[in-house]
């Protein structure tokens, strides 16, 4: 028995040591251990939604971009669509492996994930380890993180890369080096050419360093001006893209046309990045301007630049009706308005930590109350009647289509048919919301085949939503066949129609059957229609811009 109490004696002091142990480690690795539980409960949804929301037409168009060669790509990009080419890249690369939506919507899931331990690195080097944790916290419920950590259209891919700059021009203004501005020069290219709005944060990063880290001012010039002349490819094809949508300087565009229209973009951005009913997006302001006021001051200058930057390229630019700016554009500023939040919330937790976890808890379950009221089927799935047309829709389209045919628009129906269909499906798609653009790829594909256009009863836009639709001919309707499944109407010539100017007749022909039935985007389509049979005709504003030389 001496023994024993004489053993227990000795292995007491080890067990403490052990539990001094783990309690030091806890200490030193807590926010990484709530980060761990927010990227665990984030991934958990991603991965179990990832296929709730139905197929997007911008993801048809990546996908069906990158179906074509490396060098194709690169040149439907830099010289007919414009943009930044990254997304394109990898939607190649998802697509040359075999893989289709759901492959491009991992890869978004996986950079929307990734970006929530950068938001927490920032957060840190900005307020402290708590800031970090709540401002992951705050990043991961909202509508603007779970939609397009889902969404294929890689705004999570821009989001992780404007984190990763962000954090690497950091490093390098505090130790300087070769090395870590060169990574600087590297996050700052691939962020660019994953969105042109990536310019709008280096001019912020711009002014930042002019006003607070002049010592490095010699070391930011000589990086600097490597990222612009690197960037020249990027530079040339957001100068195609700005001249499609009409996007210049100078303000007072059909677009945010005004100080007072800036400020209601900033006001719904701000509610996607938390939770758009007014008072809760009030209260999230007040929130941020607090924390902003107590953030230290080169973290605050960091934050006003940033984001001040931004306002000011909206004030001053000229966007033209073409132009959508919508909240996602600004993702990227999403952390800094986490973190400042985050701050006040890291204060009153100084306070009493019980009235921060409500604050934390309440912000959290309105922002996943703002993203299921946005876009209900992010949660709740498209209805199975919708999905069981749809894929009735696809396998149809797969096994009658011949490889010459015309498709109109990247519908998401295309995008079944092809996984199913792969090497027999059409290639060629006339793109519906750019008549130029349109025109140039009907004249370079002629003879052309038959047309095929596919009317949609079930989106958001159209004047009433429903689950069926009438199976209704053009006039006149000798030359089409129609089919019709749940809300989905395919139209398709009987024919091959050769020319361009029959293709544009018979594309306002069957437009005519979508206005008719109430279709959305009827107006928008038909209207390229009509402006690309002016300009085939002569009569368009530039006949210019149909020659290889100005594209």
């Amino acid at each position: 028995m001496a023994q024993g109490i004489e053993a227990s004696l000795e292995t007491a002091p080890d067990g403490a040591a052990s539990s001094r142990s783990v309690s030091s480690w806890v200490a030193r690795n807590w926010m990484w251990l709530g980060v761990g539980g927010v990227l665990l409960v984030a991934g958990g949804f991603l991965l179990h939604q990832l296929m709730a929301w139905p197929p997007h037409e911008d993801e048809t168009l990546a996908l069906f971009v990158g179906r074509d060669s490396l060098p194709g790509v690169v040149e439907h990009v830099t010289r007919e669509r414009g943009g930044a080419p990254l997304h394109f890249l990898l939607a190649w690369g998802v697509a040359h492996l075999g893989f289709g939506l759901g492959g491009l919507r991992i890869l978004s899931a996986a950079f929307a994930l990734g970006s929530l331990p950068l938001v927490a690195v920032l957060g840190r080097r900005l307020g402290g380890p708590l800031v970090g944790l709540v401002a992951a916290a705050i990043v991961a419920p909202s509508w603007l993180f779970l939609f397009h950590g889902v969404y294929g259209r890689m705004y999570s891919l821009f989001l992780f890369l404007s984190l990763a700059c962000t954090l690497a021009l950091l490093r390098a203004l505090e130790s300087g080096g070769r090395g870590r501005w060169a990574l600087w020069v590297a996050a700052s290219l691939a962020m660019v050419a994953a969105h042109p709005y990536g310019i709008l944060l280096l001019a912020g990063q711009g002014v930042y360093v002019l006003l607070a880290a002049r010592d490095r001012i010699r070391e930011a010039i000589l990086a600097g001006v490597a990222v612009l002349v690197l960037g020249i490819p990027f530079w040339l094809t957001d100068l195609v893209l700005a001249g499609r949508f009409d996007v210049g300087v100078g303000g007072g565009g059909e677009k945010l046309g005004g100080p007072g229209a800036v400020a209601r973009y900033l006001w719904r951005s701000t509610g996607d990045a938390t939770a758009g009913w007014w008072p809760v997006t009030l209260a999230v302001v007040a929130m941020a301007a607090v924390g902003l006021v107590l953030l230290r001051s080169k973290a605050r200058l960091l934050v006003i630049c940033l984001v001040g930057t931004t306002v000011a390229a909206f004030l001053v630019a000229k966007l033209g009706g073409s132009a959508a700016p919508e909240s996602r554009h600004l993702i990227f500023l999403a952390p800094l308005l986490a973190i400042a939040v985050a701050t006040t919330i890291a204060r009153v937790a100084r306070r009493s930590a019980a009235v921060a976890v409500v604050l934390v808890t309440m912000l959290v379950v309105a922002q996943v109350a703002w993203a299921w009221q946005r876009t209900p089927p992010l949660f709740e799935w498209e209805p199975d009647a919708r999905q069981a047309a749809r894929a009735e829709a696809e396998a149809w389209l797969a096994r009658t289509s011949r490889p010459d045919d015309v498709l109109f628009g990247y519908e998401p129906l295309y995008l079944g048919a092809w996984e199913i269909g792969r090497g027999r499906f059409p290639t060629t798609v006339v793109p519906r919301a750019d008549d130029r653009l349109a025109l140039r790829v009907i004249e370079r594909d002629v003879p052309l085949g038959r047309g095929v256009w596919v009317l949609d009863a079930s989106e958001r836009n159209n004047i009433k939503r429903r689950l069926e639709i009438e199976q209704r001919l053009p006039e006149p309707a000798a030359p089409f066949e129609a089919r019709a499944f749940g809300p989905f109407l395919v139209l398709r010539t009987r024919e091959p129609v050769v020319l361009p100017e029959t293709y544009l007749y018979l594309s306002a022909r069957a437009l005519l059957v979508g206005r008719s039935l109430g279709i959305g985007d009827s107006d928008i389509n038909l209207r390229t229609v009509v402006l690309a049979a002016r300009e085939l005709r002569g009569y368009g504003p530039s006949l210019r811009s149909r020659s290889s030389n100005s594209r």
